[in-house]
């Protein structure tokens, strides 16, 4: 296992090394070319295939993604709580939001059939999914588990 990480930046898609070790004593790096933080504790709204595609691809850290729809009751309700699970994750995980009506080509390319789904991935692999709406701690094992 190397001692540093690439963490694609949810602002210019640049790609960043990292320490290991900063992640995991919570400390977020900022970018090497725009300068804005890697981590904002918030997660990073994704609308295109290639920003997915930088972002899940490209980061060695586990990335987390909730596919949703504005038009989906329970992907509102359960915003709030992924949001608050991204202050307890990051940086040691990414958390991404992906709206399935803005990139479908994501949607369908992951067979995403109801909303919300949320998947983990490993260096851009899909690692597991969990459909439907679930609270803060439940967000937060899911990422960890």
């Amino acid at each position: 296992m190397s001692d540093n990480v690439i963490i694609a930046c949810p602002h210019c898609g640049g790609l960043n090394r990292a320490p290991r070790a900063r992640l995991g004593a919570g400390e977020a790096p900022d970018c090497g070319r725009c300068h804005a933080p890697l981590f904002d504790g918030r997660p990073t709204e994704l609308s295109s295939a290639d920003a997915f595609d930088r972002l899940v691809g490209k980061t060695e850290i586990p990335v987390v993604v909730d596919f949703w729809a504005g038009w989906c009751g329970p992907c509102r309700a359960m915003a709030p709580e992924f949001a608050a699970a991204a202050r307890d994750l990051e940086p040691a995980v990414r958390l991404a939001k992906l709206d399935t009506e803005a990139a479908p080509e994501i949607a369908q390319r992951y067979n995403i059939r109801g909303i919300p789904t949320m998947i983990l991935f490993g260096n851009g692999r899909e690692i597991k999914r969990q459909s439907g709406a679930i609270g803060r701690s439940a967000i937060v094992a899911f990422a960890r588990a």
